[in-house]
């Protein structure tokens, strides 16, 4: 059955969704709206649209929301973490399905509100946690699953962005915690959810400690490049500051908001060592879950390759998965890490491998597919488009798993700022107190 859908936040994440629908996916279904406060950035994909002979897609600005989706059966959405819950909660009360990107929201409150509004509607809430989707990802859970570490007592994840794309959060609208809720929120959600669902168990106990150490106003970044720009774009350094996106460059980054910022105001190059960063670039967290497993999590935003090692000991034995996305960010220039494709071939692995006690560690193959995250996308977009088939890995997420990731990371944050440990009840989906 091809249903009609309609998205709202017309950025950079929602050409995922757009070209589906235009592509592999245009048998499941049509966009029949696009909403967002900046009509430039609509008329960037409808150009896509009308490109296939297609006729335009009707355009609607953020106030008229609620005639955007009279026509639809579902919304994509697709805008500024902050603005997720009103958009969610007004899809649902209108009886539509709901595709909301990571994270589901970024506070206690919109978490509670689109609980609600779940809970009351008739329509369904997908969260779209791709990294589930990932051979890599789901080879994890298959052998925590087939119980050859036994119980897991406890898991020690670390990730690392590098100097391109952890720059990248520093740069846009991300920078400013009231509109991401830090990167605790909208980065770690994916991380957080990894562990509710390898562990198939929610967390209990939260205690952090964050820093802002590298990029912002008079840190060792700035301190370390001198006087900086405001932002990029007509900057004396452009192309040689190795921090300075140059938007210009890249036709798609152009359109989508260079030859946007006459209408809203939003600037996509802003320099990461400028004031104004109110978020960490360090975070180190402690969690105990429900079922006694303890976690040790790290962010790090300034690495100089990227990936991440995630360690599970169990009562049975030992499992590992380390992965290299990027060995080394080139200097020249700044690459927006969505586009380039610039080395990022050369030294990346993955492995995982498990240990039983007393035997020696055995390498456990990992069946990538094609397209992006070795495959996972395709199969996300399945499940979005298609509907979930009866997946033994259960990898599509409802409101709980987008509510029980964002309340980690706010629980994180919460307990950086006071010092003292967070309580989560009710299945890990709400805070009680330090």
């Amino acid at each position: 059955m091809t249903r009609r859908f309609a998205i709202v936040g017309l950025g950079h994440r929602a050409q995922m969704y757009v070209d589906a629908l235009l592509g592999d996916w245009s048998d499941a279904g049509e966009i029949v709206a696009f909403c967002d406060r900046n009509r430039t950035r609509m008329d960037y994909y409808n150009e896509r649209v009308t490109a296939g002979g297609r006729p335009a897609v009707p355009c609607y600005p953020a106030e008229e929301f609620a005639t955007a989706i009279e026509g639809a059966d579902a919304v994509i959405v697709t805008t500024m973490d902050s603005a997720h819950a009103r958009y969610v909660c007004a899809a649902l009360d209108a009886g539509r399905d709901v595709v909301v990107e990571k994270p589901l929201t970024i506070d206690a409150e919109g978490c509670a509100r689109i609980a609600e509004a779940a809970e009351r509607s008739r329509g369904s809430l997908v969260v779209t946690f791709n990294y589930r989707y990932s051979p890599r990802n789901s080879a994890v859970r298959e052998v925590l699953a087939s119980g050859r570490i036994g119980e897991v007592t406890s898991v020690h994840f670390e990730w690392l962005l590098d100097t391109m794309h952890g720059a990248d959060y520093f740069r846009r609208w991300h920078r400013r915690r009231e509109c991401s809720g830090g990167l605790l929120v909208h980065k770690s959600t994916h991380h957080f959810d990894l562990i509710n669902w390898w562990l198939a168990s929610h967390p209990e106990l939260v205690f952090a400690q964050t820093d802002l150490r590298f990029y912002g106003g008079g840190n060792a970044g700035a301190r370390a490049f001198g006087p900086r720009p405001a932002r990029a774009h007509g900057a004396p350094g452009l192309g040689s500051d190795p921090f300075l996106l140059d938007m210009a460059a890249d036709p798609r980054l152009k359109r989508l908001y260079l030859d946007a910022e006459h209408e809203d105001g939003y600037l996509r190059d802003q320099d990461v060592f400028t004031e104004g960063v109110t978020i960490p670039d360090n975070m180190s967290v402690l969690v105990r879950y429900a079922n006694r497993a303890l976690l040790t999590y790290s962010l790090h935003a300034h690495a100089p390759w990227e990936g991440y090692r995630v360690a599970f000991n169990g009562t049975h034995g030992r499992l590992e998965l380390e992965v290299c996305e990027r060995s080394w960010t080139p200097p020249s220039a700044a690459i927006d890490p969505s586009v380039s494709k610039d080395r990022q071939d050369e030294g990346v692995f993955e492995r995982l491998r498990v240990q039983e006690h007393w035997k020696p560690a055995e390498e456990i193959p990992i069946h990538a597919g094609a397209g992006g995250h070795g495959g996972g996308d395709r199969l996300l977009l399945d499940d979005v488009f298609r509907g979930a088939a009866n997946d033994p890995l259960a990898r599509q997420a409802g409101y709980r798993d987008g509510v029980r990731s964002v309340l980690t990371g706010v629980a994180a944050d919460e307990a950086a700022r006071t010092g003292r440990p967070v309580l989560l009840t009710e299945g890990g989906t709400r805070l009680a107190g330090g």
